[in-house]
This record gives C-alpha cells, structure tokens and sequence, in this order.
C-alpha cells in the first residue's frame, strides 16, 4: 500500500451513480479531523449531473485541474476508470476495478481498496474462523474483492456461485490464473446446498437483503455448525441473512467491516497517515444507527 506525500489541504471526491446518501464523505471527514488533517470531500453524482458513466474521464480531468488529491469510484465507474490512469497498483490491475484513483503530481493511479476492507473485516470481525473452505453466492464487482479477499486470506477451496452460470465461471477462471494453488470451481445453482453444506463459511454478495431488496438467499439449515455467514450490504447493518444465522447460532461478519476496510485504506493512502480504525468503526455504526432512526420515525431498531 503506497502512502502518498502530505498535503496542507486535502481535496477528495467520490463519483458513481446515487452516491449522495454515501457514508463515505462523512466517515472520510470526521476520521481526517480526528488526525487533524485540514479535509474535504466532495461527491459527484452522475446521475445529478446528468452525465454518463463514460463520462467518468471528464470529471477526473476537472478534479485534476482543481488539485483534487484523489476520487473515490463507485458503481458503474470502477472497470471503466481503467483505461483513464496512468498505472494501477498491482491489486487493481489484478481485480480489473479500481475504486480510487490518487492524483500524484498529474500522474493517476488506480487503487482497489474494497478488497482490502473485506480481507481486514475477515481478521477483526471472524478472528478464530476457518476459511478453509468458502462457498460464495453472487459474482458481480463486489463478488470479486470478496473472492480475491478469501483467495489472499488463505482459502484453499473457493465455491462461485450466481445466477448468471457463465458469470459465476468467469470469475473462477480468472482467480484461478491468479491463484494456482487453490482450488476454485463455479457452482451451479443445483448444486448450491451441497456447497453450503460442506463450507466452512458462506459469503453472501448480492444485493439481497438491502432495503429495498428484502429475501434471504439460501437456506440456512443447511449450514454446519460452527460455520460464518458474512454479508456485503450494510443498509441494513443487520439483514435477515445475519439475524437468522445469529439466531442459529452462527458467527457473522456484517457488511460494515468492508465499508470501513475499505474507507480506512483509501484514507491511509491518500494521505500516509494511519487512521484509528476502531473509531472510525464506531462513526460508521452511529451513522447508520442515526440514518435507521430516521427512517423508522424517531424510534430504535
């Protein structure tokens, strides 16, 4: 992880479609004053400024001219910011999606800190967890931080499994070439309880359970004791992935560990500074409480 020189101001943004309910930029900002660093993040929304994602050059050009330090990447920028740095550090280059891009005397270069997050949230949040065998259900741009996560965390026999088969068989293809010693196989979708069934852990990384995309995505029953469940979604903190599983019994990982991971690296890189990651855990925990409180009309959940 390069650490890049000190700024006196630190000008950041983030670009990606519906970013302006992010967690980012106040995780950011709150974590950057802690250290006493003078900070300010800024967020494009494509959508708002009725651009496209092929546009995501412009807006990197004008950050450069306006001596931004670096830009975040969301959906659906991460592949297409590829062909617009001038080097990719070698996690994104393998990954192919770069969810930051840090401005280094005009010189761009890409970063993938998402996987990051999720390997760092596997060491705190599952610290005495096997992740011999993983099976992991949905293959998408978080799909692939989580499986790579698993892959440089240690995991010797990685199940891929999506809706989308092909999808599913393209991700083990390529982290198998990146990963030769490890066993990586797609799984159909026929064969998904077999996979449960003999894992050590499940990773869930599709949009269910999200708010506006309630439902569980496997049968928990079929889980043998003692294994883990992690989620990537982290609005809500709890799914109903996570609130079964803990009520069978199962150590859980939320998706809020990869959401701070991947803050806390991004931020260690920008500025070579290192953040308290604990705090910031904590922030990101009161926004999302305060956020759920909101929604619900004032009162707990």
């Amino acid at each position: 992880m390069t650490a890049h020189r000190h700024r006196e101001h630190y000008l950041v943004g983030l670009v990606g479609e519906g970013i302006t309910v992010s967690l980012t930029p106040p995780m950011h900002e709150a974590e950057a004053a802690a250290l006493g660093l003078d900070y300010e993040y800024r967020t494009f929304d494509l959508i708002e400024l009725g651009l496209r994602a092929e546009d995501v050059g412009r807006v990197l050009d004008e950050a450069k001219r306006d001596g931004f330090a670096a830009m975040n990447i969301t959906h659906p920028c991460k592949q297409l910011v590829l062909d617009l740095v001038d080097e990719l550090d070698a996690d994104a280059a393998r990954l192919q999606a770069a969810n930051l891009v840090v401005f280094d005397d005009g010189h761009l270069i890409g970063y993938n800190t998402d996987w990051i997050g999720f390997r760092d949230g596997l060491t705190v949040g599952l610290p005495d967890a096997s992740f011999d065998r993983v099976l992991q259900i949905g293959c998408g741009g978080a799909g692939a931080a989580t499986a790579y996560a698993l892959l440089s965390h240690g995991t010797t026999r990685l199940g891929l499994c999506d809706v989308d088969y092909q999808r599913a068989q393209n991700l083990a293809g390529r982290m198998q070439a990146l990963f030769p010693d490890q066993s990586i196989v797609a799984v159909p979708r026929a064969a998904l309880d077999g996979g449960i069934a003999g894992a050590n852990g499940v990773v869930h990384a599709t949009p269910m359970g999200m708010s506006h995309h309630p439902g569980v995505a496997f049968d928990l029953s079929l889980l043998r004791a003692g294994a883990w469940v992690s989620e990537v979604v982290y609005r809500p903190l709890q799914t109903e992935l996570l609130r079964r599983a803990e009520e069978r019994g199962h150590p859980v990982l939320d998706g809020g560990r990869m959401a701070v991971g991947q803050a806390y690296a991004s931020l260690q890189i920008i500025t070579g500074t290192v953040p308290d990651r604990a705090r910031m855990e904590r922030h990101f925990r009161a926004l999302v409480g305060a956020e759920g409180r909101s929604h619900s009309g004032g009162s707990s959940r």
